[in-house]
């Protein structure tokens, strides 16, 4: 069964970050961004947030296939995170696009809570439907969703291209 699609545009995440500023009822001393989701949300979060303390965080898990084929445990690969000297004592927002089965921003939490960070995490959106935690859900979050998100920045852009319906196809 095919997901539902719903596709942004610019002033959908204008107003998903007017939802998300009230929220932040604390200030933050640091963002780490998880890449690449999180490149344009967090950007834009840290501007509106007065933030300079911007770090970044890259990481891979093993694809289904990978999974079946090792018979282990899916355990993250991070290609790209801060030293713990950067979090420790730090009240950290991580910041994604979106929380689909949650793996990738939670292993970002636990990684800054094990370096003495004190995390937070924050999405565009949250869709529960697909989380892997039952319960746990982002901190801070703009929506909830049962549908495949496609933000602006990834229209027409990598390997996964969207291309919108009244757009020609560029196979066509």
């Amino acid at each position: 069964m095919e997901r539902r699609r719903e596709i942004l545009a610019w002033d959908d995440v204008d107003s998903l970050i007017d939802h998300l500023l009230p929220q932040f009822d604390l200030e933050f001393d640091a963002m780490l961004i998880i890449t690449r989701g999180g490149i344009v949300p967090g950007g834009i979060l840290a501007d509106a947030l007065n933030l300079s303390n911007v770090l970044t965080a890259s990481v891979d898990f093993p694809t289904q296939l990978e999974m079946k084929r090792a018979g282990l445990f899916a355990w993250p690969r991070f290609l790209q995170f801060p030293e713990d000297s950067l979090l420790y004592d730090q009240r950290v927002l991580v910041v994604d696009d979106v929380w689909g089965s949650g793996r990738v921003i939670t292993s970002v939490k636990n990684r800054v809570q094990a370096a003495g960070g004190i995390p937070y995490t924050c999405v565009l959106h949250f869709n529960p439907y697909r989380s892997l935690f039952g319960a746990l859900r982002p901190d801070f979050y703009a929506a909830i969703t049962d549908a495949h998100i496609v933000y602006p920045w990834e229209i027409d852009r990598g390997a996964d291209k969207v291309f919108l319906d009244d757009r020609p196809h560029p196979s066509s």
